[in-house]
Parts: C-alpha cells; sequence; structure tokens
C-alpha cells in the first residue's frame, strides 16, 4: 500500500491534508433539514432552500472549471473556499426563507467551484501513470474527513447549531490558509493562443466526441451510487427499521471504504483503468439493487458491504480518465464538465430516484438501478480501446 502512494509530488498531498480538513467541517449539509426545522421552516418551504442546494452544485463545478483555465487553480480555490465560508454565515443569519435558500445556493456553488481546479492542479503535477493513485489518495482523504465529521456533526448539533456553523466555516478557512501557504500552480493557465483557437468556454469539451460518450455512461453510474444516500434510508424506514440502523450502515460503508480503498488502489494499480473502472461499478449496482431484497439489519449490511467494496475498487479512476483525455491548457473545464456530470447525477437521485420509488414503486427503482449500472458498465468496457488508443498517443506526443 505505502509503495502505492510513495513517490507523489507535495502538491498531491497537501491536497490530500487539506480535503481530509475541509472535509471534517462538512457538518451543516447533512444537518441542514434539522438546523431548518428548528428554524420553523416548513416542509414544503425546505424543499425550496433544498433545491438551491442542489442546483448550486450544478452551477459550481461549471464556473470552477472555466476559472481553473482562465485565472489559475489556486485563486479558483481561494474564492470558492472564501465563498462557502461566507455563505455558512449568511445561512445561519439569514432571516426568511428566500435569504435561506440564497445563501445555500452560493454555499453549494463555491464548494462545488474548488473541485474541478483541485482536480486539475493534481493533474498538471502528476503524470499520466500516475494521476490514478493521485486521485485515490485525494478520495481517501475526503472519505476519512466525512466519516469523522459524522461523529463531530452529531456531537456538535446536540450542542447547538452555531457551533455546527462556526467549525464548518472554520475548516474551510483552514483549508484557505494552506492553499494560501502550500500551494504552488504546477501548469499552465490557459493562454491567449490557447483561448483564441479552442475558445474560451466549454465549446472545446463538447466537440470531444469520445469524453460525450464517456460522460453520459459515468452519469449514469454516479448516480446508480447516490442512491446509496437517497433511497437507502427509505428503505430502512419503510421496512421499520430506526433511523439507527440507517447511522449503522453509514458507519460500515465509511469503515470498510477507508479501510479497504488504498489497499483497493495498490491491488488493482498495475490493472488498466476502464476494466476495473466497469468491474467496481457493476458490484454497485448489485449491491445497491440488493437493497431491495433485504428486510433486515443483516441484508442491509450485505447490501453495503458489496457495493463499499465497489465503492473502493474504482476511487480515482473516472477523474483519472477524464485528466488523461484534457488537453493541458483546458483541464480544469475537464473535470468541470466532470464534477458537473457528478452534481447532476446526485440531483437526479434526490429527485427521479425518490419519485420512482415512491410514484412507481421500489422495485422499479432497484431494477433502474441494477440494469442501468449494467448496462452502462458494458458500455463503458466497449471504449476502453479508444481511451487507450488516445491516451497512448497522447504520451508518445
Amino acid at each position: 500500500m505505502l509503495s502505492t502512494f510513495r513517490g507523489l509530488p507535495p502538491t498531491v498531498w497537501t491536497l490530500f491534508a487539506g480535503s481530509i480538513v475541509n472535509r471534517l467541517g462538512y457538518l451543516v449539509t447533512p444537518f441542514l433539514v434539522f438546523f431548518l426545522a428548528a428554524r420553523g421552516v416548513t416542509g414544503s418551504e425546505t424543499s425550496y432552500v433544498l433545491g438551491a442546494l442542489g442546483a448550486g452544485n450544478l452551477l459550481g463545478p461549471a464556473v470552477g472549471g472555466l476559472l481553473a483555465d482562465r485565472i489559475g487553480r489556486r485563486p479558483t480555490m481561494l474564492i470558492g473556499l472564501l465563498g462557502a465560508a461566507a455563505a455558512q454565515g449568511a445561512l445561519y443569519v439569514a432571516p426568511g426563507v428566500p435569504t435561506m435558500a440564497a445563501a445555500a445556493l452560493l454555499l453549494s456553488a463555491a464548494g462545488a467551484t474548488v473541485g474541478p481546479a483541485a482536480y486539475a492542479l493534481m493533474a498538471d503535477a502528476v503524470d499520466a501513470e500516475r494521476r490514478r493513485r493521485a486521485y485515490a489518495l485525494f478520495g481517501w482523504g475526503v472519505n476519512i474527513g466525512t466519516a469523522a465529521a459524522g461523529v463531530l456533526g452529531g456531537y456538535l448539533a446536540e450542542h447547538g447549531y452555531r457551533l455546527l456553523f462556526a467549525v464548518d466555516a472554520g475548516t474551510v478557512l483552514v483549508y484557505a490558509l494552506v492553499v494560501v501557504t502550500r500551494l504552488r500552480e504546477a501548469g499552465p493557465v490557459a493562454k491567449a493562443s490557447a483561448g483564441g483557437r479552442d475558445g474560451v468556454g466549454y465549446g472545446l469539451v463538447l466537440r470531444d466526441g469520445l469524453l460525450m460518450a464517456l460522460l453520459p455512461l459515468f452519469g449514469v453510474q454516479l448516480f446508480v451510487y447516490s442512491l446509496t444516500e437517497v433511497a437507502l434510508p427509505l428503505a430502512v424506514r419503510d421496512s421499520g427499521l430506526s433511523p439507527a440502523v440507517y447511522g449503522a450502515m453509514a458507519a460500515v460503508n465509511a469503515l470498510l471504504v477507508v479501510g479497504v480503498q488504498p489497499f483497493a488502489t495498490a491491488w488493482l494499480a498495475r490493472l488498466p483503468q476502464l476494466p476495473v473502472q466497469c468491474a467496481g461499478s457493476v458490484l454497485i449496482a448489485v449491491g445497491v439493487a440488493l437493497t431491495g431484497l433485504a428486510d433486515s439489519i443483516a441484508g442491509f449490511a450485505f447490501s453495503v458491504v458489496v457495493w463499499s467494496l465497489g465503492e473502493a475498487c474504482v476511487a480515482g479512476i473516472a477523474a483519472a480518465v477524464v485528466a488523461d483525455l484534457a488537453p493541458e491548457h483546458a483541464r480544469g473545464r475537464y473535470q468541470g464538465a466532470f464534477s458537473w456530470v457528478w452534481g447532476l447525477a446526485r440531483f437526479a437521485a434526490l429527485t427521479l430516484g425518490v419519485t420512482l420509488y415512491t410514484g412507481v414503486g421500489a422495485a422499479a427503482l432497484w431494477w433502474t438501478a441494477l440494469l442501468g449500472g449494467l448496462g452502462c458498465s458494458a458500455a463503458t468496457f466497449a471504449l476502453r480501446g479508444r481511451v487507450a488508443h488516445r491516451t497512448d498517443h497522447a504520451l508518445a506526443a
């Protein structure tokens, strides 16, 4: 395991440490519904705030990817981090639902701006052979911070939401300080000549036929994975089990991924990326579908173990593939497009997934997850030759 991550440059390790600090403060969003209820916001009004939160996850990646190529990775990360810290305070003091929704939009949009710039900075810092390991390490840091934040957030929420917001904003500012003091630009910002040839927006990304074929497939796979955050709690509730059972399942996932992911990366690093991505996505789809057969704690735990192992296998691969396909001067926009698809997948899980579950029936959702995951994994596997040819040609050039 140690040999897998040995040799990664300081930039990657700094982003790894920063991601842990940042996710340690990922406290407000998971407890936002409870905060809104404490402020007297009704159920129908809560949907407006949550909708704004989801919309920000679609706006932020597009802006972040564009800015990362235009003004640089570090300035973009700072804009996102400082904006997120300001949004935390605005959300806490917001006097009504419209201002809460505006603050929630700013919070998610600013936070989502950071990811494409950070991914582009890692792509600048490492060569193609080490990108998969770099992105896997970064994702491991996110999972470590998120697992700890779940415990910390529950404790702080019991002692008042002011602490929740203060710690969240504080960790964001610490990450911003890390960016200022420890990170340096490792690659070029888009030059005027490049901008004149390819445009300054996302036209270059949209004209990349191979990327446009891959992103929808990744999107469906991410949609299936996002159901673990949306449909799993509904299934636990409808089985007559307590919310504590869902908390236990979340803990099982966190422990498995944090414990297994580094070893999985080490064991699978010698294999081609896309076949591993497809195999892991099959595990995720099967694990999510098994949720529909579970009616006990043991049944839910088994399904969580299956899709958690798939999650550990695919860590870092999709982002690395996108980075390998990107021209040097457009890495921010390529990662912005990938992050936008990730945000769209989560938004679809919150809307389409819940609609299927509650309106059509739980079985329709589980079958959709299984067939969609398997079908997109097969289609992704079919593109492995084109991806390998493109990346090999880029390496030779």
